[in-house]
């Protein structure tokens, strides 16, 4: 019965993570800031790494400020890296393994905008290396495809 109700909390995150993020796509920046940060507050510092790298993953996207972006998505990447050698949910050492590439590629572009190019060259680097778990599918190839754009930016650099 525990492991249920654990099940039903985890997807209820979720399904509020993925309500707050319809929002910030929606154009409603603010309201969405609003429901991650009351969502990270819930969380804690001690919840669910796949939760916590999620919603940063997202409050970064709603940040109007490049500092405040680079530290949410610094944030994503501190929560993905927590699961490693850490006893974790079924599935969730995978899922935030399929994450590493979008996040690498999230902090190389948020380098790039704050003109620090070779910190964008390492993550670019580390999104390409993590990139062998993409799959060829529709999320992998727009991840692919931001690597090679971020690249050709920074060339120009």
């Amino acid at each position: 019965m525990a492991d249920q109700r654990q099940g039903a909390s985890d997807d209820a995150v979720m399904t509020s993570i993925g309500q707050a993020t319809m929002l910030l796509h929606g154009g409603d920046r603010e309201e969405a800031r609003n429901r991650f940060q009351d969502l990270w507050a819930r969380i804690g510092a001690d919840g669910d790494p796949l939760h916590r790298c999620t919603l940063a993953h997202y409050m970064a996207d709603a940040q109007d400020d490049p500092d405040a972006e680079l530290a949410w998505d610094l944030r994503a990447l501190t929560a993905a890296e927590r699961i490693d050698g850490a006893p974790a949910p079924h599935g969730t050492a995978a899922a935030l393994r399929c994450l590493y590439p979008s996040l690498h590629v999230n902090l190389a572009a948020d380098y790039l905008r704050l003109r620090r190019p070779e910190d964008a060259r390492v993550h670019l680097d580390r999104a390409r290396a993590a990139s062998h778990v993409l799959a060829d599918d529709r999320y992998g190839e727009g991840v692919r495809a931001a690597m090679d754009r971020l690249d050709r930016r920074l060339r120009e650099c």
